[in-house]
């Protein structure tokens, strides 16, 4: 049930757009699809120091998953967990296809440029990632596998990858509750296996609240998470800048 929640501040995200800011430990991010279909492509990183970023290798590995739903924590590659999915009305969410490019989008939806459409311009995952990425001093080479939430694909038993189309319904909706202060990039750009057409990526509605008491709970069933918690506690416990 969606519970309600003392918002902090709220922020409506249209699609194909991009947005980036900092999340402090022991905040909750809530991502909702508002129209269903959506898709939030996100990277993180530690606020403190930027070279420690998601790594979905040791996120997949450590908790013995392909997907990531509520229970499940994003691993940092130092050994870290930045927040844990402590909600998630979808069930599934993508950890493998990464974001869509220029190319990409030119091929199957054609050109719609700022100099002619202005904001109904075709934008990709991509391109949106590096804007904001540009605004924190990070850039390409920052571009790493990435989640993207409300995405479900699946691998057949040859290894081919199946996108499933309107898995997201409008209101669903996962909380992200985060153990340390952590930079958050989000595109909401279409997910690069959609096959819908035309050009039409979900708006995504961003809510920010206090962690309920005990939340965290939801991941430390999984004892790797409970020893990259401790290690995300010990960060700041040593008097980290």
């Amino acid at each position: 049930m969606n519970q309600q929640h003392n918002v902090i501040w709220q922020q409506l995200i249209p699609g194909g757009c991009h947005w980036s800011g900092v999340v402090r430990r022991g905040s909750t991010l809530r991502l909702t699809d508002v129209n269903g279909g959506a898709n939030a492509a996100v990277l993180f990183f530690n606020q403190e120091e930027k070279l420690e970023r998601y790594n979905m290798a040791d996120t997949l590995k450590s908790q013995h998953t392909f997907r990531l739903t509520k229970g499940h924590a994003c691993h940092s590659d130092m050994g870290r967990i930045f927040c844990c999915i402590t909600a998630d009305t979808t069930g599934w969410n993508d950890t493998v296809c990464g974001l869509s490019d220029a190319d990409l989008i030119q091929r199957k939806y054609g050109a719609a440029r700022y100099q002619e459409h202005r904001n109904e311009m075709f934008r990709s995952g991509l391109d949106g990632m590096l804007i904001e990425l540009g605004k924190w001093g990070l850039g390409m080479r920052d571009v790493v596998a990435n989640i993207n939430f409300f995405s479900k694909v699946t691998a057949d038993h040859m290894g081919d990858l199946k996108y499933h189309v309107d898995h997201s319904k409008a209101g669903d909706y996962v909380d992200l509750s985060f153990v340390m202060d952590t930079l958050v990039i989000l595109s909401t750009a279409p997910h690069p296996l959609d096959p819908k057409k035309p050009y039409q990526p979900g708006a995504v509605n961003l809510e920010l609240f206090d962690t309920p008491p005990q939340a965290i709970n939801e991941c430390l069933h999984i004892a790797e998470n409970r020893r990259a918690l401790q290690n995300a506690q010990h960060f700041y416990s040593e008097g980290a800048k």
